[in-house]
Protein backbone atom coordinates (compact mmCIF):
# COMPACT_ATOMS: atom_id res chain seq x y z
CA UNK A 1 0.00 0.00 0.00
CA UNK A 2 3.10 2.19 1.08
CA UNK A 3 4.23 1.94 -2.50
CA UNK A 4 0.83 3.31 -4.09
CA UNK A 5 0.70 6.26 -1.37
CA UNK A 6 4.03 7.71 -1.44
CA UNK A 7 3.93 8.42 -5.06
CA UNK A 8 0.55 9.76 -4.85
CA UNK A 9 1.41 11.98 -1.82
CA UNK A 10 4.49 13.39 -3.88
CA UNK A 11 2.71 13.68 -7.11
CA UNK A 12 0.27 15.66 -5.79
CA UNK A 13 2.90 17.85 -3.52
CA UNK A 14 4.02 19.15 -7.34
CA UNK A 15 0.64 20.07 -8.48
CA UNK A 16 -0.50 21.33 -4.99
CA UNK A 17 2.55 24.18 -5.51
CA UNK A 18 1.11 25.22 -8.49
CA UNK A 19 -2.39 25.52 -6.72
CA UNK A 20 -0.28 27.62 -4.51
CA UNK A 21 1.15 29.43 -6.73
CA UNK A 22 -2.45 30.75 -8.38
CA UNK A 23 -3.84 31.36 -5.19
CA UNK A 24 -0.78 33.35 -3.98
CA UNK A 25 -1.83 35.87 -6.60
CA UNK A 26 -5.58 35.72 -5.33
CA UNK A 27 -4.96 35.79 -1.18
CA UNK A 28 -2.58 38.92 -1.82
CA UNK A 29 -5.22 41.00 -3.83
CA UNK A 30 -7.68 40.06 -1.56
CA UNK A 31 -5.22 40.92 1.46
CA UNK A 32 -4.62 44.21 -0.07
CA UNK A 33 -7.86 45.43 -2.24
CA UNK A 34 -10.11 43.37 0.09
CA UNK A 35 -12.20 42.04 -2.66
CA UNK A 36 -11.99 38.73 -4.80
CA UNK A 37 -10.76 38.77 -8.50
CA UNK A 38 -13.27 37.03 -10.20
CA UNK A 39 -10.99 37.85 -13.50
CA UNK A 40 -8.06 35.45 -11.80
CA UNK A 41 -8.75 32.55 -13.88
CA UNK A 42 -9.69 34.31 -17.26
CA UNK A 43 -5.81 35.71 -16.79
CA UNK A 44 -4.69 32.12 -16.08
CA UNK A 45 -6.21 31.56 -19.44
CA UNK A 46 -4.55 34.55 -21.18
CA UNK A 47 -1.26 33.37 -19.72
CA UNK A 48 -1.64 29.90 -20.61
CA UNK A 49 -2.42 31.13 -24.45
CA UNK A 50 0.97 34.11 -24.72
CA UNK A 51 3.39 31.06 -23.72
CA UNK A 52 1.49 28.70 -26.06
CA UNK A 53 1.88 31.26 -28.79
CA UNK A 54 5.44 32.20 -27.97
CA UNK A 55 6.43 28.38 -28.47
CA UNK A 56 4.34 27.71 -31.34
CA UNK A 57 5.35 31.04 -33.61
CA UNK A 58 8.38 31.83 -31.88
CA UNK A 59 9.88 28.55 -30.51
CA UNK A 60 10.59 29.94 -27.17
CA UNK A 61 10.36 27.02 -24.48
CA UNK A 62 7.78 27.33 -21.83
CA UNK A 63 10.51 27.85 -19.44
CA UNK A 64 12.58 30.31 -21.45
CA UNK A 65 9.16 32.59 -21.52
CA UNK A 66 8.45 32.33 -17.67
CA UNK A 67 10.31 35.66 -17.31
CA UNK A 68 8.57 37.45 -20.61
CA UNK A 69 5.15 36.27 -19.59
CA UNK A 70 5.61 37.29 -15.87
CA UNK A 71 6.97 40.73 -16.82
CA UNK A 72 4.26 41.32 -19.76
CA UNK A 73 1.30 39.80 -17.34
CA UNK A 74 2.33 42.11 -14.72
CA UNK A 75 2.11 45.02 -16.67
CA UNK A 76 -1.36 43.93 -17.71
CA UNK A 77 -2.54 43.32 -14.33
CA UNK A 78 -1.01 47.08 -13.11
CA UNK A 79 -2.85 48.57 -16.06
CA UNK A 80 -5.92 47.27 -15.66
CA UNK A 81 -5.82 47.56 -11.66
CA UNK A 82 -5.18 51.51 -12.60
CA UNK A 83 -6.75 52.07 -15.50
CA UNK A 84 -10.14 49.93 -15.83
CA UNK A 85 -10.98 48.30 -12.78
CA UNK A 86 -10.48 51.79 -10.31
CA UNK A 87 -11.70 53.79 -13.16
CA UNK A 88 -15.06 52.10 -13.19
CA UNK A 89 -15.19 50.99 -9.70
CA UNK A 90 -15.76 54.55 -8.14
CA UNK A 91 -13.55 53.23 -5.16
CA UNK A 92 -16.95 51.42 -4.24
CA UNK A 93 -15.91 47.16 -2.94
CA UNK A 94 -19.36 46.31 -5.02
CA UNK A 95 -18.41 47.86 -8.50
CA UNK A 96 -14.84 46.48 -8.18
CA UNK A 97 -16.59 42.97 -8.03
CA UNK A 98 -18.50 43.41 -10.90
CA UNK A 99 -15.68 45.13 -12.73
CA UNK A 100 -13.61 42.01 -12.49
CA UNK A 101 -16.56 39.80 -13.10
CA UNK A 102 -16.97 41.96 -16.45
CA UNK A 103 -13.46 41.60 -17.14
CA UNK A 104 -13.60 37.47 -16.81
CA UNK A 105 -16.52 37.45 -19.29
CA UNK A 106 -14.88 40.16 -21.83
CA UNK A 107 -11.50 38.20 -21.77
CA UNK A 108 -12.81 34.67 -21.70
CA UNK A 109 -15.17 35.65 -24.80
CA UNK A 110 -12.41 36.75 -26.45
CA UNK A 111 -10.47 34.15 -26.44
CA UNK A 112 -13.07 31.74 -27.50
CA UNK A 113 -13.78 34.14 -30.68
CA UNK A 114 -10.30 34.06 -31.85
CA UNK A 115 -8.79 31.01 -30.36
CA UNK A 116 -12.13 28.85 -30.49
CA UNK A 117 -12.95 26.26 -28.14
CA UNK A 118 -10.50 23.71 -30.19
CA UNK A 119 -8.08 22.14 -27.38
CA UNK A 120 -4.75 23.08 -28.10
CA UNK A 121 -1.05 21.32 -26.85
CA UNK A 122 2.54 21.47 -27.18
CA UNK A 123 4.92 19.13 -27.62
CA UNK A 124 8.51 19.47 -26.08
CA UNK A 125 11.11 16.92 -25.17
CA UNK A 126 11.14 16.61 -21.58
CA UNK A 127 7.28 16.48 -21.38
CA UNK A 128 7.90 12.78 -20.71
CA UNK A 129 11.27 12.17 -18.86
CA UNK A 130 10.86 11.06 -15.57
CA UNK A 131 12.68 11.19 -12.04
CA UNK A 132 13.46 8.90 -9.46
CA UNK A 133 12.14 10.26 -5.67
CA UNK A 134 12.38 7.34 -3.34
CA UNK A 135 9.13 4.82 -4.48
CA UNK A 136 7.93 7.43 -6.68
CA UNK A 137 9.14 7.85 -10.28
CA UNK A 138 7.84 11.95 -10.83
CA UNK A 139 7.22 13.66 -14.14
CA UNK A 140 10.31 16.36 -14.80
CA UNK A 141 8.11 18.77 -15.48
CA UNK A 142 6.07 18.63 -11.97
CA UNK A 143 9.02 18.75 -10.54
CA UNK A 144 10.31 21.92 -11.65
CA UNK A 145 6.91 23.52 -11.34
CA UNK A 146 7.17 22.27 -7.58
CA UNK A 147 10.15 24.02 -7.21
CA UNK A 148 9.82 26.94 -9.48
CA UNK A 149 6.53 27.82 -7.07
CA UNK A 150 8.58 27.31 -3.85
CA UNK A 151 11.02 29.82 -5.02
CA UNK A 152 8.19 32.33 -6.10
CA UNK A 153 6.54 31.86 -2.95
CA UNK A 154 9.90 32.30 -1.55
CA UNK A 155 10.80 35.88 -3.67
CA UNK A 156 7.12 36.95 -3.12
CA UNK A 157 7.48 36.75 0.76
CA UNK A 158 11.13 38.51 0.73
CA UNK A 159 9.12 41.55 -1.21
CA UNK A 160 6.84 41.17 1.09
CA UNK A 161 8.84 41.80 4.19
CA UNK A 162 12.41 43.50 3.41
CA UNK A 163 11.31 46.02 0.24
CA UNK A 164 10.01 49.33 1.05
CA UNK A 165 7.20 48.02 -1.80
CA UNK A 166 6.19 45.17 0.52
CA UNK A 167 6.27 47.87 3.87
CA UNK A 168 3.97 50.17 1.35
CA UNK A 169 1.68 46.75 0.69
CA UNK A 170 1.51 46.02 3.95
CA UNK A 171 0.55 49.36 5.16
CA UNK A 172 -2.33 49.93 2.58
CA UNK A 173 -3.66 46.19 3.95
CA UNK A 174 -3.63 47.05 7.09
CA UNK A 175 -4.79 50.66 6.96
CA UNK A 176 -5.76 52.50 4.08
CA UNK A 177 -6.16 56.08 5.17
CA UNK A 178 -3.18 55.93 7.40
CA UNK A 179 -0.84 54.67 4.56
CA UNK A 180 -2.29 58.10 2.65
CA UNK A 181 -1.35 60.11 5.56
CA UNK A 182 2.43 58.47 5.46
CA UNK A 183 2.26 60.02 1.87
CA UNK A 184 1.54 56.35 0.17
CA UNK A 185 0.62 56.22 -3.14
CA UNK A 186 -2.23 54.08 -2.68
CA UNK A 187 -3.87 53.77 -5.97
CA UNK A 188 -0.24 53.03 -6.84
CA UNK A 189 0.00 50.70 -4.47
CA UNK A 190 -2.95 48.82 -5.26
CA UNK A 191 -2.07 48.48 -9.10
CA UNK A 192 1.04 47.07 -7.86
CA UNK A 193 -0.16 44.25 -5.90
CA UNK A 194 -2.74 43.52 -8.32
CA UNK A 195 0.00 43.42 -10.70
CA UNK A 196 2.24 41.12 -9.19
CA UNK A 197 -0.57 38.69 -8.48
CA UNK A 198 -1.21 38.38 -12.51
CA UNK A 199 2.14 37.91 -12.50
CA UNK A 200 2.25 34.87 -9.96
CA UNK A 201 -1.13 33.51 -12.47
CA UNK A 202 1.53 33.62 -15.60
CA UNK A 203 4.07 32.30 -13.93
CA UNK A 204 1.91 29.13 -12.60
CA UNK A 205 0.65 29.18 -16.58
CA UNK A 206 4.23 28.58 -18.10
CA UNK A 207 4.83 25.96 -15.26
CA UNK A 208 1.71 24.10 -16.64
CA UNK A 209 1.60 24.35 -20.21
CA UNK A 210 4.59 21.67 -20.45
CA UNK A 211 2.00 18.71 -19.58
CA UNK A 212 -1.48 20.83 -19.60
CA UNK A 213 -3.70 21.55 -22.36
CA UNK A 214 -5.34 25.21 -23.38
CA UNK A 215 -9.07 26.17 -23.76
CA UNK A 216 -10.68 29.19 -23.08
CA UNK A 217 -12.76 27.17 -20.20
CA UNK A 218 -9.40 25.95 -19.04
CA UNK A 219 -8.89 28.75 -15.97
CA UNK A 220 -12.63 27.94 -14.94
CA UNK A 221 -11.29 24.76 -12.89
CA UNK A 222 -8.59 26.42 -11.78
CA UNK A 223 -9.62 29.38 -10.03
CA UNK A 224 -12.20 27.13 -8.08
CA UNK A 225 -9.21 25.25 -6.83
CA UNK A 226 -8.00 29.18 -6.02
CA UNK A 227 -10.80 29.97 -4.13
CA UNK A 228 -10.53 26.77 -1.94
CA UNK A 229 -6.79 26.93 -1.06
CA UNK A 230 -7.28 30.38 0.39
CA UNK A 231 -10.46 29.55 2.72
CA UNK A 232 -8.66 27.03 3.77
CA UNK A 233 -5.79 28.76 4.44
CA UNK A 234 -6.87 31.98 5.77
CA UNK A 235 -8.29 34.75 3.66
CA UNK A 236 -5.27 37.41 3.19
CA UNK A 237 -2.52 34.82 4.57
CA UNK A 238 0.35 33.95 2.27
CA UNK A 239 2.08 31.26 4.16
CA UNK A 240 -1.62 29.61 4.53
CA UNK A 241 -2.45 29.85 0.94
CA UNK A 242 0.97 28.24 0.32
CA UNK A 243 0.52 25.41 2.96
CA UNK A 244 -2.98 25.02 1.93
CA UNK A 245 -2.65 24.16 -1.95
CA UNK A 246 0.17 21.70 -1.13
CA UNK A 247 -2.34 20.26 1.36
CA UNK A 248 -5.09 20.47 -1.73
CA UNK A 249 -2.92 18.64 -3.80
CA UNK A 250 -2.42 15.75 -1.55
CA UNK A 251 -5.97 15.19 -0.70
CA UNK A 252 -6.91 15.36 -4.75
CA UNK A 253 -3.77 12.80 -5.29
CA UNK A 254 -5.06 10.79 -2.07
CA UNK A 255 -9.12 10.63 -3.30
CA UNK A 256 -7.88 10.07 -6.92
CA UNK A 257 -5.99 7.45 -6.21
CA UNK A 258 -8.43 5.56 -3.97
CA UNK A 259 -11.92 6.59 -5.18
CA UNK A 260 -10.69 6.91 -9.03
CA UNK A 261 -8.43 9.75 -10.87
CA UNK A 262 -12.03 11.44 -12.18
CA UNK A 263 -13.00 11.86 -8.43
CA UNK A 264 -9.80 13.30 -7.29
CA UNK A 265 -11.44 17.13 -6.96
CA UNK A 266 -14.34 15.57 -4.72
CA UNK A 267 -11.82 15.62 -1.20
CA UNK A 268 -11.02 19.45 -2.48
CA UNK A 269 -14.54 19.99 -1.72
CA UNK A 270 -14.99 18.42 0.82
CA UNK A 271 -12.08 19.66 2.59
CA UNK A 272 -13.92 23.35 1.91
CA UNK A 273 -17.35 22.54 2.90
CA UNK A 274 -15.41 21.29 6.90
CA UNK A 275 -13.05 24.51 6.73
CA UNK A 276 -16.34 25.94 6.81
CA UNK A 277 -18.49 24.32 8.97
CA UNK A 278 -15.47 24.40 11.66
CA UNK A 279 -13.12 26.51 11.29
CA UNK A 280 -14.62 29.65 9.00
CA UNK A 281 -11.42 31.96 9.40
CA UNK A 282 -9.44 29.67 7.33
CA UNK A 283 -6.74 26.79 9.13
CA UNK A 284 -4.62 29.78 9.32
CA UNK A 285 -6.17 32.96 9.41
CA UNK A 286 -3.65 36.03 9.79
CA UNK A 287 -4.47 36.46 13.75
CA UNK A 288 -6.01 40.07 14.93
CA UNK A 289 -4.03 42.86 15.13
Amino acid sequence: MLGLVIPAILSGLTTGAVYALVALGLTLIYGVLHIINFAHGSLLMAALYAALFMNLRLGIDPYVALPIVVVLFFGVGYVLQRYVIDTFSHGRDANILLATLALSIIIDNAALYFFTSNTRTIDVPYAFEMIEIGPAFIPLPKVVAFVAALVFAALLWLLMRHTRLGAAIRAVAIEKRGAELMGIDVKHTYAMCFGIGTACVAAAACLLLPTFYVTPQVGYAFVLVAFTTVVLGGMGSLGGALVAGLLLGVIEALCGLFLGETLGQIGIFAAFILTLLFRPAGLFAPRAA
